[in-house]
């Protein structure tokens, strides 16, 4: 079988402030991934927004840094981010991860780590979103199989920004 196998420490000076964690995932050529104990090729879109669906990622400096984040977040937790936008107001990502996390714990992951290292960075950004919630509770999570492919969904991402936001914009998910 030809694998990858990706193994090593993620600790470099100026990475988040939590612990290193050992990486060991194999990726077969198919797609397939491997864990410790799991075979699995999952991949979810997941949307959400910021708090008051602010128009907070208008800045390009904040809209690179938090694509920073997420990586960094990613690499650490042994997620794979397919594809990334950060638009002015939501995020899109296509994301896979080990079966032995939920949607809901993924999201909260990111979000979290996210927003407490932006507050940090960008005190600023603590007046105006004055509870300390950076983003909203709820998200959209959508698995990627056979009707709607990877391809449909990376395709969604990458140009979702082009187009005038719309209700057309969805027809790139109707099915026959």
């Amino acid at each position: 079988m030809n694998f990858i196998i990706a193994k090593g420490v993620i600790r470099v000076p100026g990475s988040l402030p939590y612990p290193p964690r050992r990486l060991c995932v194999k990726i077969y050529r198919m797609g397939l991934r491997r864990a410790s104990h799991a075979v699995y090729d999952c991949e979810y879109h997941l949307v959400w927004c910021p708090k008051y669906r602010k128009k907070l990622f208008g800045q390009e400096y904040l809209r690179e840094r938090v694509k920073e984040l997420f990586r960094e977040i990613a690499e650490e937790y042994e997620f794979m981010i397919e594809e990334l936008e950060v638009a002015a107001d939501h995020v899109h990502i296509l994301v896979s991860f080990p079966p032995r996390y939920s949607i809901s714990t993924v999201v909260k992951t990111l979000k979290s780590i996210s927003a407490r290292e932006l507050f940090r960075e960008h005190p600023s950004l603590r007046q105006r979103y004055w509870k300390g919630e950076l983003w909203e509770d709820g998200y959209f999570a959508r698995t990627v199989g056979d009707e709607v492919t990877t391809d449909i969904i990376k395709q969604y991402i990458k140009y979702h920004e082009a187009e005038k936001q719309s209700p057309a914009q969805l027809d790139i998910f109707k099915l026959r």
